[in-house]
């Protein structure tokens, strides 16, 4: 990387004007569901046409990111940008892109997501990072096993009790492997738990995930694993932390209803090919209908040697035009407030993702009403530790090595231990 230059702060259009002659190399490391560093190094080329800048994109596997960069990241070992999906941890590492940015701009059409990646407390008033597309969790449907079984899908505002009837009424009726699939980590399992009345958090503002509503789910969750409407081949196939994808069982048609979220869109379009798929509303609870809002942030790492190259890409992304082009791009749910409330042409999608983005962007509003906690976890530092740890002890229950008393008990010193360190 060459040397930094120095900047005071401009409009973005001024910086580019002023850093066209002094081309600076920006490194950024991505992952993609889809698309989408396809699409970002596609855009690229306009801004390093427009600055002199050079922009290379290092496309890796999620694993890399949710497993690797943190730790590189923290020993210094960071690229200039990259594409994660933590805002709560690596938000302490970025860049505050405040010197380099219009900040009500931002504020105005990102504001509502900016504190994911702020020190708790209210005081950090700091721009962190750009949410490249908001995402939500959710299930979807296989529409044909419904119709084939003479099932009639649930409407809005249903609850998980009925999902699960009619899914358990799907797999008697066709053999299916499983009624019903989830992801196996806590991200997935937290928006059932929210419906049922999980708070996940104390009024301090630290986590106490074991309440009644957690309870009474994790007592759901288990029971569905001893019905038969959850597989073997799910949870308790994995062990400690481990991430499961459950999405196979639902592409092969195994399954009638999968627990995932609006990240697997642009996968299902383009694999599911022998029956039709759907995403439904969030089903609902005694505590709200939860979704777990989330998705993927560009942040430029503070020990950059090119902060204002890296940082003027950033501001650019997240620009308006440039916003609607990634989001109607790569088939994705905009964070541009502005955005959302005019809509996204989404000129390449078929009605079926069409539908889909829809649903999760409702699933996002409701979940914003209804079950608030949902953005605070999303935003909690140490996040990725629960989505850990929950998995772990609710599979030994399932499995019947641990009790469920034991298991929350584990499951409530595991995740205090974590907030100490």
């Amino acid at each position: 990387m060459k040397p930094q230059t120095k900047l005071t702060m401009l409009s973005l259009s001024s910086m580019i004007a002023a850093t066209a002659a002094l081309a600076d190399d920006i490194e950024i490391l991505c992952y993609q569901d889809g698309n989408e560093c396809e699409v970002l190094g596609e855009m690229a080329q306009t801004f390093e046409s427009a600055t002199g800048h050079n922009v290379t994109i290092d496309t890796v596997g999620y694993e890399v990111i949710r497993d690797q960069l943190l730790n590189q990241a923290q020993a210094g070992n960071a690229p200039d940008i990259a594409r994660v999906t933590n805002p709560g941890a690596f938000g302490r590492l970025a860049l505050d892109l405040t010197p380099y940015v219009d900040t009500a701009y931002w504020e105005e059409n990102y504001g509502a997501l900016l504190p994911w990646f702020r020190a708790p407390g209210g005081e950090d008033k700091g721009i962190y990072g750009w949410n490249t597309q908001l995402t939500v969790t959710g299930p979807y449907v296989n529409v044909t096993a419904f119709d084939d079984a003479g099932v009639e899908l649930p409407g809005d505002g249903a609850t998980w009790d009925e999902w699960a009837a009619a899914a358990k009424e799907v797999q008697d009726a066709l053999g299916l492997t499983a009624g019903l699939v989830m992801d196996r980590t806590a991200h997935r399992w937290a928006g059932p738990a929210f419906s049922y009345g999980a708070q996940f958090f104390g009024d301090d503002g630290e986590p106490l995930l074991v309440d009644d509503g957690f309870r009474n789910f994790a007592e759901v969750f288990i029971g569905w694993h001893k019905s038969g409407l959850m597989p073997a081949e799910g949870w308790p196939a994995g062990s400690g932390t481990q991430y499961r994808n459950a999405a196979p069982l639902f592409v092969s048609g195994d399954a009638a209803m999968h627990m995932s979220g609006s990240w697997m869109i642009n996968n299902y379009a383009k694999n599911i090919q022998d029956f039709e798929w759907r995403a439904v509303p969030a089903p609902c609870g005694v505590g709200g209908c939860g979704a777990m809002p989330g998705g993927a942030s560009l942040v430029v790492f503070g020990d950059t040697e090119v902060p204002e190259a890296a940082a003027a890409f950033v501001d650019w992304m997240a620009q308006t035009e440039q916003a609607e082009k990634f989001a109607s791009e790569t088939n994705n749910i905009t964070a541009h407030a502005g955005l959302q409330a005019s809509g996204v042409d989404y000129q390449n999608a078929t009605p079926t993702i069409a539908a889909a983005l829809s649903t999760f962007a409702s699933n996002a509003g409701v979940a914003t009403k209804t079950t608030p906690q949902a953005y605070v976890f999303q935003g909690y530092s140490k996040n990725f530790a629960i989505y850990g740890i929950v998995p772990d002890y609710i599979t030994k229950a399932i499995t019947g090595e641990m009790s469920l008393d034991d298991a929350l008990s584990a499951i409530d010193a595991d995740v205090a231990a974590k907030i100490a360190e």
